[in-house]
């Protein structure tokens, strides 16, 4: 009897043992590595859920082609997804696979929360819309987002640009130095800029790249800040005055656009005062001269 309570306690270990190897592996190897090396950054439940290849983006990819796309329609994403600033090749497959996943994911909300029984033909068909042009009007916002950021950077970025050329720095010089000096104050910009002086690195012709610039931001202040640089190279002019001119010209676009701002003001606040304050104060001045009359009325024809 004690034989084999010694031979089931020893299986038992050895099982146990086994099943440790092989479950916790990798934790055991981490504290060894740990141990060995402790500046070792710890290894985080995200950290590993990438290392083991699975993503939510991974995920949606795998969805690119079931929606049949033409490369006219690839082009014109893959152009969108780089004004938003996403430049990786996955980027158009993840969007395209959204526009598939999001539709689904809408229904089996509608269908677990009920409201799919009130009206099963109007709520799925408002969910698969929205899941299917939800992708568009966020990237469309995104868009505008960045262009915002960048039209309102540009002007500080000019002033940099300006102190480097005059400094005796040349036009690529300046690019690099404004790049790498106002990345975190302007990162959007300051990336556009790093892309423009890999180009050029790459070999690629200066107006090929500033053209590039703006087909990527489709600013319309980005599009006349290179044509104006391409005509100072072209004609000889000074770069220096020519970007501080432009500076000074945004900056009094700037002053104009927040005054064209406030002055209509007035006629948005015609509707709120028209719909919302005037019947509340109609009601508290007028009401209770209408009650004392309502009153006299009744006793009147009592």
């Amino acid at each position: 009897m004690g034989i084999s309570i010694l031979v089931f306690g020893a299986l038992f270990l050895l099982i146990a043992s086994g099943g440790l190897l092989l479950f916790y592996r990798e934790a055991m190897l981490q504290r060894i590595a740990e141990v060995i090396n402790p500046q070792s950054k710890p290894k985080t439940l995200l950290s590993s859920i990438q290392q083991s290849g699975f993503s939510i983006a991974g995920v949606v990819e795998h969805f690119d082609s079931v929606i049949p796309k033409s490369q006219a329609e690839v082009s014109v994403v893959k152009q969108r997804l780089i004004q938003a600033g996403y430049r990786k090749d996955t980027t158009v497959k993840i969007f395209n696979g959204s526009k598939f996943v999001i539709p689904i994911v809408l229904c089996l909300i509608a269908l677990v929360s009920g409201l799919g029984a009130l009206s099963p033909f109007f709520v799925y068909a408002v969910c698969l819309g929205l899941g299917y042009l939800g992708p568009d009007f966020w990237l469309g916002r995104q868009i505008k987002k960045r262009q915002g950021k960048i039209r309102r950077g540009l002007p500080d970025v000019l002033d940099l640009l300006v102190i480097c050329i005059e400094a005796g720095l040349s036009l690529d010089q300046g690019t690099i130095r404004t790049s790498e000096e106002l990345v975190h104050a302007q990162p959007e910009l300051c990336d556009e800029l790093h892309v423009v002086v890999l180009e050029q690195r790459a070999g690629r012709p200066r107006q090929d790249t500033w053209k590039h610039l703006a087909e990527r931001t489709d600013v319309d202040c980005v599009r006349n800040l290179v044509s104006m640089l391409i005509q100072a190279e072209q004609f000889g002019t000074s770069v220096g005055k020519t970007l501080r001119t432009h500076g000074d010209t945004l900056r009094t676009q700037r002053i104009q656009q927040v005054e064209e701002a406030a002055a209509k003001t007035t006629i948005k606040l015609i509707f709120p005062l028209v719909f919302f304050i005037f019947p509340s104060l109609f009601l508290v001045v007028l009401g209770p001269a209408v009650i004392i009359m309502m009153d006299s009325f009744s006793t009147l024809f009592k």
